[in-house]
Protein backbone atom coordinates (compact mmCIF):
# COMPACT_ATOMS: atom_id res chain seq x y z
CA UNK A 1 0.00 0.00 0.00
CA UNK A 2 2.66 2.64 -0.52
CA UNK A 3 2.21 5.66 -2.15
CA UNK A 4 5.09 7.62 -3.78
CA UNK A 5 5.28 11.35 -4.49
CA UNK A 6 7.78 11.84 -7.33
CA UNK A 7 8.94 14.98 -8.81
CA UNK A 8 11.43 15.10 -11.65
CA UNK A 9 12.82 17.78 -13.79
CA UNK A 10 11.41 17.21 -17.10
CA UNK A 11 8.71 17.79 -19.54
CA UNK A 12 5.77 15.87 -18.97
CA UNK A 13 5.34 13.16 -21.78
CA UNK A 14 3.08 10.07 -21.32
CA UNK A 15 5.93 7.80 -22.67
CA UNK A 16 8.02 9.42 -19.69
CA UNK A 17 5.25 8.95 -17.21
CA UNK A 18 5.21 5.09 -18.17
CA UNK A 19 8.85 4.84 -17.77
CA UNK A 20 9.13 6.48 -14.41
CA UNK A 21 6.19 4.67 -13.21
CA UNK A 22 7.29 0.92 -14.82
CA UNK A 23 10.30 1.58 -12.71
CA UNK A 24 9.10 2.43 -9.63
CA UNK A 25 6.34 -0.11 -9.52
CA UNK A 26 9.40 -2.86 -10.71
CA UNK A 27 11.63 -2.05 -7.91
CA UNK A 28 8.77 -1.63 -5.27
CA UNK A 29 7.76 -4.69 -5.80
CA UNK A 30 10.73 -7.08 -6.51
CA UNK A 31 12.52 -5.07 -4.04
CA UNK A 32 9.96 -4.00 -0.88
CA UNK A 33 7.78 -6.51 -1.88
CA UNK A 34 4.98 -4.22 -1.77
CA UNK A 35 1.89 -5.54 -3.59
CA UNK A 36 1.56 -3.98 -7.29
CA UNK A 37 -2.30 -3.83 -7.08
CA UNK A 38 -2.17 -1.05 -3.84
CA UNK A 39 1.09 0.91 -5.01
CA UNK A 40 0.05 4.40 -5.46
CA UNK A 41 2.46 6.85 -7.95
CA UNK A 42 1.52 10.68 -8.34
CA UNK A 43 4.16 12.09 -10.22
CA UNK A 44 5.12 16.22 -11.01
CA UNK A 45 6.85 17.66 -13.58
CA UNK A 46 9.07 20.74 -12.82
CA UNK A 47 10.91 22.96 -15.24
CA UNK A 48 14.66 23.16 -15.15
CA UNK A 49 14.28 26.85 -14.77
CA UNK A 50 12.35 26.28 -11.48
CA UNK A 51 14.61 23.78 -9.76
CA UNK A 52 17.89 24.90 -7.75
CA UNK A 53 20.60 22.59 -6.45
CA UNK A 54 23.18 24.91 -4.80
CA UNK A 55 22.20 28.00 -5.49
CA UNK A 56 22.23 27.03 -9.59
CA UNK A 57 19.52 26.05 -11.81
CA UNK A 58 19.59 22.76 -13.51
CA UNK A 59 19.22 24.15 -16.41
CA UNK A 60 22.77 26.46 -16.11
CA UNK A 61 24.05 23.31 -14.55
CA UNK A 62 22.87 21.21 -17.57
CA UNK A 63 21.69 18.18 -15.49
CA UNK A 64 18.39 16.92 -14.52
CA UNK A 65 17.37 16.14 -10.78
CA UNK A 66 14.23 14.01 -9.21
CA UNK A 67 12.98 13.78 -5.83
CA UNK A 68 10.64 10.91 -5.06
CA UNK A 69 9.15 9.87 -1.32
CA UNK A 70 8.05 6.56 -0.74
CA UNK A 71 5.36 6.31 2.21
CA UNK A 72 5.88 2.18 3.97
CA UNK A 73 4.84 0.42 6.80
CA UNK A 74 7.38 0.46 9.57
CA UNK A 75 9.33 -2.49 10.58
CA UNK A 76 8.33 -4.34 7.02
CA UNK A 77 11.76 -3.84 4.94
CA UNK A 78 15.37 -3.99 6.18
CA UNK A 79 18.08 -1.83 6.25
CA UNK A 80 19.47 -3.56 3.22
CA UNK A 81 16.37 -3.53 0.90
CA UNK A 82 15.95 0.13 1.58
CA UNK A 83 19.45 0.50 0.81
CA UNK A 84 19.22 -1.62 -2.46
CA UNK A 85 16.15 0.17 -3.33
CA UNK A 86 17.36 3.41 -3.30
CA UNK A 87 20.31 2.11 -5.37
CA UNK A 88 18.42 0.87 -7.94
CA UNK A 89 15.93 3.76 -8.24
CA UNK A 90 18.98 6.08 -8.26
CA UNK A 91 20.20 4.25 -11.41
CA UNK A 92 16.85 3.44 -13.12
CA UNK A 93 16.39 7.59 -12.95
CA UNK A 94 19.98 8.09 -14.60
CA UNK A 95 19.08 5.63 -17.15
CA UNK A 96 15.94 7.37 -17.64
CA UNK A 97 17.16 11.35 -17.43
CA UNK A 98 20.39 11.36 -18.23
CA UNK A 99 23.32 13.83 -16.81
CA UNK A 100 21.53 13.43 -13.77
CA UNK A 101 22.53 15.47 -10.72
CA UNK A 102 23.78 13.87 -7.89
CA UNK A 103 22.10 16.30 -5.07
CA UNK A 104 18.33 13.53 -6.23
CA UNK A 105 16.89 12.66 -3.39
CA UNK A 106 14.81 9.53 -2.28
CA UNK A 107 12.71 8.99 1.25
CA UNK A 108 11.61 5.97 2.44
CA UNK A 109 9.90 6.83 5.24
CA UNK A 110 8.92 3.86 7.57
CA UNK A 111 5.36 5.21 8.93
CA UNK A 112 3.54 3.91 12.47
CA UNK A 113 1.15 1.14 11.10
CA UNK A 114 -1.54 2.61 13.57
CA UNK A 115 -1.12 6.22 11.63
CA UNK A 116 -1.16 4.81 8.16
CA UNK A 117 -3.27 2.67 5.61
CA UNK A 118 -5.99 3.19 3.05
CA UNK A 119 -9.43 2.60 2.34
CA UNK A 120 -10.57 3.25 5.47
CA UNK A 121 -8.60 1.11 7.73
CA UNK A 122 -5.40 1.66 9.53
CA UNK A 123 -2.76 -0.60 8.41
CA UNK A 124 -2.66 -1.55 12.14
CA UNK A 125 -6.26 -2.75 11.76
CA UNK A 126 -5.44 -5.04 8.89
CA UNK A 127 -2.55 -6.67 10.27
CA UNK A 128 -4.95 -8.08 13.02
CA UNK A 129 -8.15 -8.86 11.20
Amino acid sequence: MPILNVKVSARKSPELVREISGLLLDLTTRILGKKRDVTAIAIDFVDRDSWVVGGHLLSEQNKNSFYFDIKITDETNTKDEKARYIKEAFEGFERILGDLHEESYIYVQDVKAASYGYGGYTQEYRYHH
